[in-house]
């Protein structure tokens, strides 16, 4: 569950973004109506584990990609 902490700034996708502070990335995923299970995320350079999108915090300054695949053939 995320806190109130105010608003920070990320990079997202190349992009400046205020989003609420205290966020996980699972929660930041959520709130932009994204499957978690769909999406690669690379937070500083770093590409994250899925299965630890619910306990890294979102931070001021983050430079965020999201990768977000779609199913078709």
């Amino acid at each position: 569950m995320s806190h109130d902490l105010g608003t920070i700034q990320v990079l997202l996708n190349g992009k400046d973004r205020e989003i609420p502070g205290g966020q996980s990335v699972q929660d930041l995923l959520v709130s932009l109506d994204l499957r978690p299970e769909l999406v690669v995320v690379e937070r500083n350079r770093q590409i994250l584990d899925r299965n630890r999108f619910p306990e890294v915090t979102v931070e001021d300054g983050d430079t965020l990609e999201l990768v977000h695949f779609v199913g078709g053939g």
